[in-house]
């Protein structure tokens, strides 16, 4: 059985809408699209290479995707981020979508009608693990179905107030170790947990 593992930047308060860019996802009127940008250094350049650097296959929401696809395949040859591009082309896609005559990136699969379901039999599999990237919709049914094994948060100096965010009131209690955790340069906490146990309760008396 293979691992899933959502890895996301966060704000202070759970946002994960848009980190990239200003027009990347301003639905419901978000207008702070691009907050991650001011925060990246060197170590946070690490972090991420470190988190590509085993073998892997995306999970990806329909608007995630079509931000990949539209970026991915038309880096140029001569690009610092071709190692990336191709890395991101090569390896299988599978996409949460309710259009699929549309998935036509290299290596795309479409997870189908029960997302769940489709999830749950890839898991069940042999093979690479499987890691989110972006995917808010997404990523809050796999919370909520207990699908999630490790989290690799990148949780950034910030409170935006509004926005998608990682937790939906639905994601299934569960109790995560704290693997390793760093903090880099410009205050962004790079956090690793790992799904351990049931949430136990107690009493300070």
């Amino acid at each position: 059985m293979r691992k899933l593992i959502v890895a996301a930047f966060i704000t202070l308060d759970g946002v994960m809408q848009a980190p990239g860019g200003p027009q990347e996802d301003t639905s419901g009127g978000f207008v702070y699209g691009g907050w991650l940008p001011p925060y990246a250094d060197e170590a946070f350049g690490k972090a991420m290479q470190a988190l590509f650097s085993q073998p892997f296959e995306l999970l990806l929401g329909r608007r995630t995707y079509d931000i990949f696809a539209g970026y991915w395949p038309k880096v140029a040859a001569d690009s610092p981020n071709q190692p990336m591009a191709e890395l991101f082309n090569g390896v299988a896609k599978h996409v949460a979508t309710h259009h699929p005559e549309s998935v036509a990136w290299h290596n795309s699969h479409v997870l189908g009608a029960d997302v769940i379901a489709t999830v749950r039999s890839l898991k069940q599999q042999g093979g690479a693990t499987l890691l989110t990237q972006g995917s808010a919709e997404l990523v809050q049914q796999l919370l909520a179905a207990g699908l999630v094994d490790e989290l690799r948060l990148l949780v950034h100096p910030i409170v935006l107030g509004r926005g998608k965010r990682l937790f939906g009131d639905d994601a299934q209690a569960a109790a995560f170790t704290l693997r390793e955790s760093f903090v880099t340069s410009t205050g962004v906490l790079l956090a690793h947990y790992a799904q351990k146990t049931q949430v136990q309760t107690g009493s300070i008396d």
